[in-house]
This record gives C-alpha cells, sequence and structure tokens, in this order.
C-alpha cells in the first residue's frame, strides 16, 4: 500500500470518528427533546410529584445534562453504555442479544438481496435500451416506491391471511429446527429484500452503464473484444468501488427498514427494542440503539469508501 492510499483512507476513519461524535451530541440533545418522563412512566400517572421526583434523584435523573452526556460519552467508549433506567439491567449485554438477532436477519437479507441486485444491474446494464432493461427499470422504480410498511402489511394479507402459508408474528421458539426458524423470519426477509434489492439494483446499473462508457471499455470493443470479456475483464474490476458504494448504501438502506419490519412483525431485534424503549422513555436505551445503527451506517459507507481508494487504478499505479 503506498503512502497516498494509507493517507486518503486514514483521512477516511478520521472522518468516521468524528462524525460518530458528533452523532452522539445530537441524539443526547435528540432524545433530551423528548417529550415524558421515564420516572411518571415508571410510576404512573397517579403518583405523587415527590414520588417522581424522588425516583428521578435515585435514577441521577436530576444531574446537569451536560455532566450526564460526559458520563453516557465516557461510557460509550469504555464499552459500558450505562443500565436500563426500566429494567436496571446493563445496556451492553441488552442490546448484544438483540443486535445478534438484527444482524442474522439483515445478514440473510444479504445473501439473498446482494447476488440477486448484483446479477439484475450488471444484466440490465449490459443490455441498457432493451425491453428486459425497461421492464427492470420499471419494476425497480416502482418497487422503490413503495415503503417497507406496506410491503410488510400486503406480505402479511397474503401470506398469512389468505394462503396460510406463513405466521403473521416472526416467533422463533428456543429450541427451533432450522426450518421452524426460516419460516418465521421469511416475513421480514422477503419483506425487506423487496425493496433493497431494487435499490441496489438501480445503483448496480448506474455505476456498470458509468463504466462502459469509458475509453477503454471503448477501445477493448474496437479491439473486437467479445461483450462477455468486456464487461468480467475491464468494466467489472474498474467498477468495484461504484458498487461497493451501492451495496454500502443499499445495505444501509436495511437499518431504516428493519425498524418498520421489526415492529410489524414483532421480531426481537435490536430496532424492536429501541421502539419499545421510546415508549417507556428509557433514554440510556434509546441513546446507545441509536448509537449502533450509527456505527454500522458509518461503517458500511467508511467501507465502501475504503474499497473505492483500494481499487481505483490511478492510485494503484503510483
Amino acid at each position: 500500500m503506498n503512502g497516498q492510499i494509507a493517507k486518503l483512507i486514514g483521512g477516511r476513519l478520521v472522518v468516521a470518528a468524528l462524525t460518530l461524535v458528533f452523532v452522539a451530541v445530537v441524539v443526547f440533545v435528540a432524545t433530551q427533546l423528548l417529550p415524558g418522563d421515564v420516572a411518571q412512566a415508571i410510576l404512573g400517572q397517579s403518583a405523587t410529584p415527590e414520588a417522581v421526583a424522588g425516583l428521578r434523584t435515585a435514577l441521577g435523573l436530576d444531574q446537569p445534562a451536560a455532566e450526564r452526556f460526559l458520563l453516557w460519552l465516557g461510557g460509550l467508549v469504555t464499552g459500558d453504555p450505562g443500565v436500563s433506567l426500566v429494567s436496571r439491567q446493563p445496556i451492553g449485554p441488552l442490546i448484544g442479544t438483540r443486535l445478534a438477532s438484527s444482524l442474522l436477519l439483515a445478514a440473510i437479507v444479504a445473501a439473498v438481496a446482494v447476488p440477486l441486485a448484483l446479477a439484475i444491474g450488471i444484466t440490465s446494464a449490459v443490455w441498457r435500451g432493451s425491453l428486459y432493461d425497461r421492464a427492470v427499470a420499471t419494476a425497480t422504480i416502482s418497487v422503490v416506491a413503495v415503503p417497507e410498511f406496506l410491503v410488510a402489511t400486503v406480505a402479511v394479507l397474503i401470506f398469512a391471511v389468505h394462503l396460510h402459508w406463513l405466521p403473521a408474528l416472526s416467533f422463533v421458539p428456543a429450541h427451533a429446527s432450522p426450518l421452524q426458524f426460516l419460516r418465521a423470519v421469511a416475513m421480514p426477509v422477503l419483506s425487506l429484500t423487496f425493496v433493497v434489492t431494487a435499490q441496489m439494483a438501480r445503483m448496480t446499473r448506474a455505476a456498470v452503464i458509468e463504466t462502459l462508457r469509458s475509453p477503454y471499455v471503448e477501445m477493448a470493443a474496437l479491439k473486437g473484444a467479445s461483450p462477455a470479456r468486456i464487461v468480467l475483464r475491464h468494466a467489472l474490476p474498474n467498477a468495484v468501488g461504484a458498487i461497493a458504494n451501492a451495496v454500502a448504501l443499499s445495505l444501509s438502506y436495511l437499518l431504516g427498514g428493519v425498524i418498520i419490519v421489526e415492529t410489524i412483525f414483532n421480531y426481537p431485534g435490536i430496532a424492536k427494542l429501541m421502539v419499545d424503549s421510546v415508549a417507556m422513555r428509557d433514554m440510556p436505551v434509546v441513546q446507545s440503539c441509536a448509537m449502533v445503527f450509527c456505527a454500522v451506517y458509518l461503517l458500511l459507507v467508511t467501507a465502501a469508501d475504503i474499497a473505492a481508494i483500494l481499487s481505483n487504478p490511478k492510485l494503484r499505479r503510483r
């Protein structure tokens, strides 16, 4: 790795770290502005003001906001985000269990969506202007325009209500067999894959078309190279960075979709935990979940930037 590549990668990592710190400030301030009080939520509406004030003191909510932010940020840096105000359980293990479930769901979606989207995007780029390309463009635009909650609702109506093929809720027994597990997560996976594949296919198509218009691809075509060789040998290797960005941005789209899908199907992931914590005003859990989402997004985008840097032929030759 030459010095310029190392400098660019180091710069991306520094920007990602500073962005994460800025996001921590925004998340903390935003959660402080949310209406409601966890002490009131725990004690109920009939609690006296004295009881609510006493519980707020016991939970440390009467401390200045700046002090609470520094304590929370220090805990994040050391890997200890604190304790849930409602369940009094450590937030780390609480999020870890839910995060593993969400990552498993995301991994299944990625395993299905990425190969499918790349195949659709590359073939439609190669055969651009054809009937197949126009059909793919129409289908992907239509799918991208449909929100996840509508896809999930329609999936429930078709596969759970009318056909009775799949359960409406994603309940996975403790000792479920692989077939039971796949049947339980089929609906969330279907709902997320439907939208993510369309988004990724469109971005992949645009990236490959841009590469196919490059002078070196035109030169290879003039020399008599076959279409397959032009795509596989000349276009795709130089489109890795753009395709990596398309994949990363599309997978980061899962972060928004998974919140809706996990809530609709009652899937026990980190998004469902975050939604439940918002309802209970359990702000340390909400803040930690939000930071996990932001960190995953930054990780995907930074990885895509690094892939683009490493695949840049101009930088590799220096």
